[in-house]
């Protein structure tokens, strides 16, 4: 019988000798349940300065598969649980090993009072209602901030050096170096999206960049991976940028499947809302399996 910490996901730093580069006025990692929209209750991290990817085997016959898991959280916190170790875990179960990463993010208010009422107050101004033909195709016309902008580089500097420690390491974790893919959500999914635009190395094996993600108007490459992507139509603020993207895949000739749902909201992640939306990671199943990457 193996002992607890074996049977622990492992966490690897992505640093060891310190990143490249840094974000400014992050304070001490923190971590908290989330307070509003469909995720409310789960848990949440913030503050994050020190990246890690987390392993997490499979619990049954592998299919040598590495997908990295990147939450989302509009690059000032992580959605955790429901967008992170839960799709982890879901993965695990069906003979993949997942990887978990923990990216840095923008500092927020230490005091857990100024954060959420903060939060808060951006979470109602985003909300506002906004027609379909009104909505934006790119997300600078959301936000367009050097701030942003050096937070998104960051992640994805975190991203590409954690799929380069998957393929470096890849006999240890008994993947295949040419079968790695990665899944991402919001922000995590824009992180998705900005490496199989920009990967400097070799093509992932697939992206599923999940409520989110965008070609920035750039050309797709000619040996984009093939991608999957999910979006709940009342996603006002985002629901045109992911169409876009599909349109850039497709446009490109590069496999591409699109799901739109009437109804979910942003950030459904692992959350079930009893709707058709619950369904997106069981087509994201088919989507692997169709491409041969499926259970064992």
């Amino acid at each position: 019988m193996a002992d607890d910490a074996q049977l622990s996901p492992q966490a690897i730093p992505l640093w060891p000798e310190g990143p490249p580069s840094t974000i400014e006025g992050v304070g001490p990692e923190t971590s908290f349940n989330g307070f509003g929209g469909v995720s409310i209750g789960t848990p949440m991290l913030r503050n994050i300065s020190e990246p890690t990817l987390t392993v997490y085997r499979p619990k049954v016959a592998s299919n040598g598969v590495g997908v990295v898991v990147a939450p989302g959280g509009g690059w000032r916190i992580l959605a955790w649980q429901h967008e992170g170790v839960d799709v982890a875990k879901w993965l695990a179960e069906r003979g993949y090993t997942a990887f978990l990463l923990k990216y840095r993010v923008m500092g927020t208010p230490a005091d857990p009072a100024e954060f959420q009422t903060r939060s808060m107050e951006e979470g109602q101004r985003l909300a506002a209602p906004l027609p379909g033909a009104q909505a934006p195709r790119a997300f600078k016309e959301l936000v367009d901030t050097p701030a942003y902008r050096h937070a998104r580089e960051v992640a994805a500097e975190d991203g590409r050096r954690a799929i380069a420690i998957v393929r470096d390491r890849a006999a240890e974790f008994g993947v295949q170096p040419d079968k790695v893919g990665m899944i991402g959500f919001s922000a995590g999914a824009f992180l998705t999206a900005d490496i199989a635009m920009d990967p400097r190395a070799p093509a992932l094996a697939f992206v599923a960049p999940i409520y989110g993600g965008e070609s920035q108007g750039r050309p797709v490459p000619a040996d984009a991976p093939p991608l999957f992507t999910a979006i709940a139509q009342d996603d006002r603020l985002l629901f045109r940028v992911v169409e876009q993207m599909w349109c850039d895949w497709s446009d490109a000739d590069r496999p591409a499947e699109l799901h739109i749902f009437r109804r979910g909201q942003h950030g459904f992640g692992m959350v079930r809302q009893g709707q058709p939306v619950d369904r997106w990671i069981d087509l994201f199943a088919d989507f692997l399996a169709d491409l041969g990457y499926g259970p064992a």
